[in-house]
């Protein structure tokens, strides 16, 4: 037998039994939800009650994930980590409040796979070290009307997280040591600055930076939200600031359109429209000036009135340019959410990249499906990188417990190579 022919066979093989253990635990997903006993709801209530009250309110989340990873010329990766996060926040004196909130992540039975720290070199990277770390610790003042002051170790979201995100997605999220103000006082409009000094990021790194960022929003009821911001980004360490030093250090100035429109009773058109243009900044040594561009429609159907509810189907596309040999970069963005699950896009390519795709979901009976298709092609130079598609069915029940089951698969074409990747997570967050 021709080599190629056998190693495309084996390839086959692999990805036939990832799809099928996706398909076997969907049924289980499926089966498993069943609507929940008046004992267990009773449990829960008596946990909640127990979590809160006069003195404050504790945070409970325990998340464990099985993870598989097939890349080819690299291996196969395998790791069931288990994240446990711990907070404590404290009621309102005077305006002020504290939070504070722990995390550790550890393997359970399996570490075969490179974690970034564990010195795993030999296998493909899941990027969820053994760490545990002070995820949340900040003080709040609120006793100016419409307006909060938050400083220390902090969550940032800015819109849908594409340029400042927590990284959610992985084991340990992704938080700021900040200063920050959110006011409301004008209408229906938000203004937000913070100044980030270090971000601790997914792998439990500290990275430091000096860096304000600004977003300002405004919402029209019943069609959509505008917000203008402006991300001043200031490596001040070239470890961990971007393929080559500083690379990280960028200034961004975009302004973005989402939201929806009832059509029908239970029918909405969706729509986004952002445009940025982001260029060097400070210590980086690269002169350029990339664009980005993001535009969405769709509809969804909120209620058949029957077993399936919000069916949504979208089409998106998203530039990343490229100028002088440097790509458009989002380096404290939630990147895992776009371009792909298989993280083949996690940092730009020189060329920039540029991603048309569809996306199908829906909920039949309280669970959630998604399927989504992605073509990438760089933004300068015709090179086609090639395809992925995206599967995911999760389930939450008793509002407290989720089950997902999800898989991607990049096929490449002129970057990088094919990679398969497949994910079960059993998420308890009061």
């Amino acid at each position: 037998m021709i080599p190629s022919i056998r190693i495309y066979e084996k390839f086959s093989e692999i990805k036939r039994h990832i799809i099928g253990l996706f398909l076997k635990t969907s049924f289980l997903i499926i089966m498993t939800s069943l609507p929940a006993t008046a004992s267990f709801l009773t449990f829960n209530e008596n946990v909640e009650d127990a979590l809160q009250g006069d003195w404050g309110k504790i945070n409970l989340n325990i998340r464990w994930r099985f993870e598989y990873v097939d890349q080819e010329g690299k291996g196969i990766a395998k790791g069931d980590p288990i994240r446990v996060r711990l907070g404590y926040l404290t009621p309102k004196f005077a305006g002020f409040q504290v939070f504070g909130e722990f995390e550790g992540n550890t393997p359970v039975f399996i570490e075969e796979y490179n974690s970034t720290r564990n010195g795993k070199t030999r296998y493909p990277i899941i990027a969820d070290p053994a760490v545990a770390e002070l995820n949340q610790g900040w003080l709040s003042y609120s006793g100016v009307p419409d307006t909060t002051l938050k400083a220390g170790r902090q969550k940032i979201t800015f819109d849908n997280q594409r340029f400042i995100g927590s990284v959610g997605w992985r084991q340990l999220e992704q938080t700021y040591d900040s200063a920050g103000i959110v006011n409301r006082s004008i209408g229906n409009s938000d203004f937000r600055f913070a100044y980030i000094g270090n971000v601790r990021n997914i792998t439990g790194r500290n990275v430091k930076m000096t860096s304000p960022i600004l977003n300002l929003g405004y919402t029209f009821p019943e069609i959509g939200r505008l917000t203008a911001y402006g991300y001043w980004l200031d490596y001040t360490d070239a470890k961990n600031s971007g393929p080559f030093p500083f690379a990280f250090s960028t200034q961004t100035y975009g302004i973005r359109f989402n939201g929806s429109t009832r059509l029908k009773r239970n029918l909405k058109a969706l729509y986004t429209a952002e445009f940025a243009s982001q260029a060097d900044f400070q210590n980086n040594p690269k002169n350029y000036r990339a664009n980005y561009y993001n535009f969405i429609g769709g509809l969804k159907v909120t209620n058949t009135g029957a077993a399936f509810s919000d069916i949504i189907g979208k089409i998106g596309w998203e530039y990343l340019g490229s100028n002088n040999s440097v790509g458009l970069q989002t380096p404290l963005g939630t990147n895992h959410a776009f371009q792909g699950w298989t993280d083949q896009f996690l940092v730009s390519p020189p060329a920039g990249v540029v991603d048309l795709y569809g996306v199908l979901g829906a909920k039949i009976l309280g669970i959630e499906l998604l399927a989504v298709y992605h073509q990438f092609d760089s933004a300068v130079g015709g090179t086609d990188y090639g395809s992925e598609i995206d599967l995911k069915i999760s389930m939450t029940f008793a509002k407290h417990y989720t089950f997902s089951a999800v898989y991607a698969d990049y096929s490449a074409k002129e970057f990088k190579t094919d990679t398969r990747k497949f994910w079960l997570l059993a998420v308890v967050d009061f």
